[in-house]
């Protein structure tokens, strides 16, 4: 019967365990962590988005692999975890941020719009019939003229932050953020940052394999250019890997060896 008992918990979307857990938020945390990295940093001119989204195969289509997505001229959302959850809640946050404008005339708040999505998210713990979203979102934006970044996870608690990683790799990642983001830190530092501390966790990767953002008052919501990556990439001294080069005869070294 205890063996029972333990499966109803490990089951159950909306019962607590004995010592006061809900397992099924605590698989969803797990599922987010599987995912590839998102970092979020607030500077003083905006917020930085960086997520790793490289291709799983070489047959796939790097741009088919969204992992920060704007949900209003002012606001943008980067993501870890199921995909397919995650488009949800940015579904939902892009409806809301909409709304509020057509109904007063003015952009949605930062803060305002990241309850509304972490109360979504925390509807799906405690009702029957359904299972936590196996997402977590990073949400960021100018918010009267001020930078503003919050982290949502499946749980649905919404916390602000400086810097903050979702993902996999997190204390590494989170360790590096805490060790040198600072509250002067100008936009392209906040990218050198983001940058360094994903090379914390993961050393191998390039300026293709991450997608960037930042949301300014200036500008809005930007995708920044891999070229301006590659520039982000030498000044927070991360190494390219060279193309292979090939000989006089058009011949590469392995294949004249």
């Amino acid at each position: 019967m205890g063996g029972n008992d333990q499966q109803a918990y490990d089951r159950g979307t909306s019962l607590f365990s004995p010592d006061g857990r809900i397992y099924q938020v605590e698989y969803a945390r797990e599922a987010v962590s599987r995912g590839a990295p998102s970092v979020g940093v607030r500077t003083t001119e905006g917020v930085v988005f960086v997520a790793m989204s490289r291709a799983s195969s070489t047959l796939m289509e790097a741009e088919s692999i969204e992992k920060l997505h704007k949900l209003d001229d002012h606001v943008g959302t980067a993501s870890a975890g199921h995909v397919a959850d995650a488009r949800q809640l940015i579904d939902l946050a892009r409806r809301q941020s909409q709304g509020n404008r057509l109904r007063y005339g003015e952009p949605v708040g930062v803060e305002t719009l990241t309850k509304f999505v972490t109360d979504h998210i925390q509807e799906n713990t405690q009702r029957g019939g359904t299972r936590p979203y196996g997402a977590a979102l990073l949400i960021g934006g100018i918010d009267e003229g001020r930078p503003r970044l919050f982290a949502a996870d499946p749980s649905g608690t919404p916390n602000e932050w400086k810097a903050t990683v979702i993902g996999g790799g997190r204390k590494d990642i989170q360790g590096h953020l805490e060790e040198a983001w600072t509250d002067d830190l100008s936009l392209s530092e906040g990218i050198e940052l983001a940058l360094a501390a994903l090379a914390a966790h993961d050393d191998e990767f390039e300026p293709a394999d991450v997608a960037v953002a930042t949301i300014t008052e200036a500008d809005g919501y930007r995708t920044v250019p891999v070229e301006e990556v590659e520039d982000a990439f030498a000044a927070a001294g991360l190494d390219i890997e060279p193309e292979d080069e090939s000989d006089e005869d058009g011949e590469s070294d392995a294949d004249s060896e």
